[in-house]
């Protein structure tokens, strides 16, 4: 494996624990709660559902532009050779990053002391917030693919 493939390999996989952890969340896991889980329960499965699962979006948002930058410098010798495709999956990233960074500093928060203060209408309003941008970060994340997989590095 050459150092540009494993830097690659490793960029392709952080992409895919986010926007496949999105996409599973999304069309899996909620309408499954919805169906098997009452209001309360709910709640509680999505605190630890975010926490255990943001650990690896940070993981993905230290790593992909790490592995970005990595493979601009090795395959187009810098920013300056990057063509068009590249610097725009470069601002969907800063828009993706600031999408979970918002979920997470300021409505995660929110959401765990509604849950532990019992506070279940409030907690039901705060997921519905975070759903909603959930779901503006799958469709970000999807386009990045969809640009990345239309515009091959190769």
């Amino acid at each position: 494996m050459t150092p540009f493939s494993l830097i690659y390999s490793l960029h392709v996989l952080a992409a895919l624990v986010w926007v496949g952890g999105m996409f599973f969340a999304w069309m899996v896991l909620r309408p499954a709660a919805i169906t098997a889980l009452e209001g309360p329960a709910r709640l509680k499965l999505w605190v630890e559902v975010f926490q255990g699962f943001f650990r690896w979006v940070w993981v993905a948002v230290v790593l992909l532009p790490v592995s970005g930058v990595g493979m601009l410098h090795m395959h187009f010798n810098g920013f300056e050779g990057a063509p068009r495709y590249v610097q725009v999956m470069m601002g969907l990233y800063v828009v993706m990053t600031a999408l979970f960074i918002r979920i997470q500093a300021l409505m995660l928060p929110e959401l765990r002391t509604a849950v532990a203060g019992q506070d279940w209408p409030a907690g039901a309003a705060v997921l519905g917030r975070i759903r909603k941008l959930v779901g503006v970060n799958l469709l970000v994340g999807l386009a990045v693919v969809v640009i990345a997989a239309a515009r091959p590095m190769f």
